[in-house]
C-alpha cells in the first residue's frame, strides 16, 4: 500500500465534472479537504482506497462526489455499510444534497422500522443503498436484496463496525459482491481485523491517512473538573447556567444514565432530549431533528452519537461519565469545533479515574487542564420518579382461564346450553 501525499486547492481541479462543480459552487464548497483531495482523483480512476481520517474531516464527501459521478454517467449500483442508524441516514441526505437534482435514487436500509417500506424501495432497484450490516443482512437471507448489481462498495467508520459486532455480516456481504468491484473503507483507527479485511477483500489498496489516530481537534478548548460521583449532577447544573446560550452535548456512559441525566437537566429548567440505545427510531429522529431545529438545546447521548451525527452548531461537549473505551474521547469532542468554528470540551473525572485521565493525555499528546471547582449550587429537590409510569395502565378484568382442572360439569353444562339452541 502506498499513500498519495497530493494537495489540491480546488474543487475543479480533482477530476469532477462540471455538473458537480455547479452544485458545489451553489453550496458554497470551494476548497476541499485534504481528505477529499487525496481520495477523490483515485476514487474517480476506480482504485481502491482506505482512508484513515478522524470525525469532521469531511469523508463523506470524499466518496459521495466520485460515487454520484460514476452512477449518474453508466449503470450499476453503489452499497455502503455503516455502523449506526443516525450516520445511515446523514449520508442519505449527503447524496440526496448533491444527487438528487442529477436523479441519483438511493434508499436507507436500517433497522428499527419497519421493514416494509424498505423492501418496496430496494424493489425499484435505487442506484444507492446505505445501510447497516443487521438489516442489510436480514433483508439479504429473506431474499429481498441481491448484491449481483453491486459495482462499488463503501465501509464508512469500519473500526466502529467491528467494535459492535458486524464483523460477520460484513465478511459475509463482502464474500457474496461481485469479485469485480471497487472497494473504498474509512476507519479512524487501523486495527488487525480492518487489515484482515483489506487484504481479503481488496485490490492494492491506496492508503490515505489524515488527522492520525489520536488526533484531537485543534478548533476545541479541553477543562476537565475532579469531582465526586456524587456531585456530578450539580457541577452539570452550574455549567448550564454559565453556559445558558451553548447548545450543548452531554455524553454518558450508559443508555439508564442517559435517561435520568435527561430527566434531570429538564428538572433544571432546560430544554432536552436523549438519544441512546433503549429509543426507538422514531424517537431518535425525532430527538436529533428536533435539536437541530432549536427545539431543544441540551442533548444527553450514549456513545451512538459520538459519531455519525452531523451537528455544526454544538459549541459545548460535556462528557458527565469519561468513555470507556478512551479513543471515544477524541471522537466525542469532534461533535464540536466543526466548520471551522470553535467549541469547548468538559470532561468530569471521578479522583479514581485520573490514571485514565492521563491515558487521554498521552493518546492525544495534549495536556488536558484541569480546573478549580466553582460553588455549586444546593441540590434540587425533586418529586419521586416513577420507572414505570410510562407503561399502558389497564383497567379491565381479565377474562377466566379454564385448564384442565376445572369440573366436566362446567363444559358439560355449555353442551348440553349449546343443544338447546
Amino acid at each position: 500500500m502506498i499513500q498519495n501525499k497530493q494537495t489540491i486547492d480546488r474543487f475543479c481541479d480533482l477530476g469532477l465534472n462540471q455538473k458537480l462543480l455547479a452544485i458545489l459552487e451553489k453550496k458554497g464548497f470551494i476548497t476541499p479537504t485534504p481528505i477529499q483531495t487525496r481520495v477523490i482523483p483515485q476514487a474517480l480512476l476506480g482504485k481502491d482506497v482506505i482512508g484513515i481520517a478522524q470525525t469532521g474531516t469531511g469523508k463523506t464527501l470524499a466518496f459521495a462526489l466520485p460515487i454520484i459521478q460514476h452512477l449518474t454517467q453508466t449503470s450499476g449500483q453503489c452499497l455502503i455499510m455503516v455502523p449506526t442508524r443516525e450516520l445511515a441516514l446523514q449520508v442519505e441526505k449527503e447524496f440526496l444534497n448533491f444527487g438528487k437534482s442529477l436523479g441519483l435514487y438511493c434508499v436507507a436500509v436500517i433497522g428499527g422500522v419497519s421493514q416494509h417500506v424498505q423492501v418496496r424501495a430496494l424493489k425499484n432497484n435505487p442506484q444507492v443503498v446505505i445501510a447497516t450490516p443487521g438489516r442489510l443482512a436480514d433483508l439479504m437471507k429473506q431474499g429481498y436484496y441481491q448484491l449481483n448489481k453491486i459495482k462499488i462498495i463503501i465501509l464508512d467508520e469500519a473500526d466502529r463496525m467491528l467494535d459492535i459486532g458486524f464483523l460477520p455480516e460484513i465478511k459475509h456481504i463482502l464474500q457474496t459482491a461481485p469479485k469485480e468491484k471497487q472497494t473504498m473503507l474509512f476507519s479512524a483507527t487501523m486495527s488487525r481485523e480492518i487489515t484482515t479485511i483489506a487484504v481479503n477483500f481488496m485490490k492494492t489498496p491506496l492508503r490515505v491517512e489524515v488527522s492520525p489516530q489520536g488526533t484531537a481537534p485543534t478548533t476545541v478548548e479541553h477543562e476537565v473538573f475532579i469531582i465526586r460521583k456524587s456531585e456530578k449532577t450539580r457541577l452539570l447544573d452550574s455549567l448550564l447556567q454559565t453556559y445558558s446560550e451553548d447548545v450543548t452535548l452531554i455524553f454518558s456512559r450508559t443508555k439508564h444514565g442517559a435517561k435520568k441525566i435527561a430527566r434531570d437537566v429538564r428538572f433544571m429548567g432546560h430544554t432536552a432530549t436523549e438519544i441512546h440505545g433503549n429509543r426507538s427510531q422514531v424517537q431518535r429522529k425525532a430527538a436529533l431533528d428536533g435539536f437541530i431545529d432549536g427545539r431543544f438545546r441540551v442533548m444527553i447521548a450514549t456513545d451512538i452519537a459520538s459519531r455519525g451525527i452531523d451537528v455544526k452548531d454544538i459549541t459545548l461537549v460535556i462528557n458527565f461519565d469519561m468513555p470507556d473505551d478512551l479513543e471515544s474521547y477524541v471522537h466525542r469532542i469532534g461533535r464540536t469545533g466543526r466548520a471551522g468554528k470553535t467549541g469547548k470540551a468538559i470532561s468530569f473525572v471521578m479522583p479514581e479515574q485520573r490514571a485514565d485521565l492521563r491515558k487521554v493525555e498521552r493518546l492525544i499528546k495534549q495536556a488536558l487542564p484541569v480546573l478549580a471547582l466553582p460553588v455549586l449550587p444546593p441540590e434540587r429537590e425533586q418529586p419521586p420518579y416513577q420507572e414505570r409510569s410510562h407503561q399502558r395502565q389497564t383497567s379491565f378484568k381479565r377474562r377466566p382461564t379454564f385448564t384442565r382442572n376445572k369440573p366436566r360439569g362446567y363444559a358439560g353444562q355449555r353442551r348440553s346450553f349449546t343443544r338447546s339452541r
